[in-house]
């Protein structure tokens, strides 16, 4: 079977908003979503698909990290991502097609950095899961090595590989 790749990422430095769902990057979310998109490059790390909280930060997170990506990732919004629990991120992995490669989610702590410690072996890169074990800041990325179809994914079944938080 083929490794997957699933990318998870906490959504940019956000800026006050009365409304939660509507709430804008701030100038520094905006250049750290940047500086996210220039790490996904450089890590060789562009995702086959994107699946996108439909809060106003978490889409302006993706909108700027892609423009700086070599290819066009096909991205869509899933209002599960949003509801902020680990089922809910599962649900929607479960849901994605097995040709998809390289998964990207953007979304919302508490649950990114939940499901991150509830997937993780283990095993993997030592100094990623120190970094992870010290919080999931904003615009931080978690990549894992998935080793089943994306139906089958469940605790404790993937492998940490890269954990940063890029600043731009």
């Amino acid at each position: 079977m083929t490794t997957r790749r699933l990318v998870l990422v906490r959504h940019a430095k956000a800026a006050g908003g009365a409304v939660d769902a509507e709430r804008p990057l701030a100038a520094r979310g905006a250049r750290d979503a940047v500086a996210l998109g220039e790490w996904i490059v450089r890590h060789s790390l562009v995702p086959d698909r994107v699946a996108v909280s439909p809060a106003r930060r978490a889409a302006e997170t993706w909108e700027h990290a892609a423009a700086v990506l070599m290819a066009g990732s096909p991205s869509f919004v899933d209002e599960r991502i949003y509801v902020n629990t680990v089922d809910a991120l599962l649900a929607v992995i479960h849901d994605i097609p097995p040709e998809v490669q390289t998964l990207a989610l953007v979304g919302h702590n508490p649950s990114i950095a939940e499901l991150a410690s509830v997937l993780a072996d283990g095993d993997g890169d030592a100094s990623a899961r120190g970094e992870l074990a010290h919080g999931y800041p904003t615009s931080a990325v978690a990549v894992f090595a998935v080793h089943t179809p994306w139906l089958q994914l469940e605790p404790s079944s993937a492998t940490l590989t890269h954990f940063s938080a890029p600043r731009g």
